[in-house]
């Protein structure tokens, strides 16, 4: 890989690591702890909704993001021509 692709592709991989991880410190942080006031006015199920978000929301935002970020990676590496197929 050329030295303007390799740059090209760390920074998109960086990129795409930022506004994840921005994500999840907004699903983790923001929603369980700092909003959690105002979230707690709205019940889903029966439960608060700060109270979901710090037990459980933030785990499964989580898992989603990296399943998120496994697809983008492929989708990355194919550009790059450096996938595995």
């Amino acid at each position: 890989m050329s030295e303007k692709n390799l740059n090209e592709y760390w920074k998109r991989n960086l990129r795409y690591l930022a506004i994840l991880l921005g994500i999840w410190f907004f699903v983790s942080y923001g929603c369980s702890i700092l909003f959690v006031d105002a979230l707690n006015n709205i019940k889903i199920g029966g439960f608060k909704l700060g109270f979901w978000f710090a037990q459980q929301g933030s785990i499964y935002v989580f898992v989603i993001l990296i399943f998120i970020y496994v697809y983008l990676m492929n989708k990355l590496d194919k550009e790059f021509g450096v996938d595995e197929d």
